[in-house]
């Protein structure tokens, strides 16, 4: 397969976070200071994005005669309101973290002396979390995006399959009718 300008094909260290479509744990980022070109990529990747107060993101790459190549143009595209994305694509733009959060692109912003307490909270609740579950969830919204509702619904998901034949799918709600906390077995 020939080299593209999107991706790392044919380069070392590949595939990088930005080429891992089937990863099925989720990725948190934190972000505090700058997250310009590949490090807004690397951030549009993940699944959560934790903000301090201060951080800035852009895709700076058209005034430098480039382009988004880790996917940033295809997730931005994606992640936002399509005119809203290619007005920060075209002009390579910077977004403050509050408007990050306005327009949905990060779950949370807080003062950078909260942002360390913030990313450990939601990983604390990601870790008390049903793994098997996390993982179908993922799954079925990632590969489903751009499905029909229909096919969603009858789409056989893989890790939905093993979640509900695990002890998992048991246990929560034994747990929940026991008023206890779950122990997960992850299988």
């Amino acid at each position: 397969m020939p080299r593209s300008t999107f991706g790392s094909r044919g380069q070392p260290g590949r595939p990088r976070l930005t080429e891992r479509f089937e990863l099925s744990k989720p990725v948190v980022a934190r972000i505090s200071g700058y997250a310009l070109g590949g490090g807004f990529e690397l951030a549009l990747a993940c699944d959560l994005i934790i903000a301090a107060d201060h951080a800035e993101f852009a895709l700076p790459e058209a005034r430098l005669g480039l382009v988004p190549g880790a996917g940033g143009a295809f997730r931005l595209a994606r992640q936002l309101p399509l005119k809203t994305a290619m007005g920060y694509l075209l002009t390579g733009r910077r977004m403050t973290a509050a408007a990050a959060l306005r327009l949905g692109l990060v779950n949370e912003v807080v003062p950078l002396r909260q942002l360390d307490e913030c990313v450990a909270g939601w990983t604390d609740d990601l870790v008390r979390s049903a793994p098997l579950a996390v993982r179908a969830i993922k799954e079925a919204v990632m590969r489903s995006l751009d499905m029909p509702l229909g096919d969603a619904f009858s789409t056989p998901f893989e890790w939905e399959q093993r979640r509900r034949r695990s002890e998992d799918a048991v246990e929560g709600p034994q747990a929940f009718a026991e008023r206890r906390a779950p122990r997960w077995q992850g299988r």
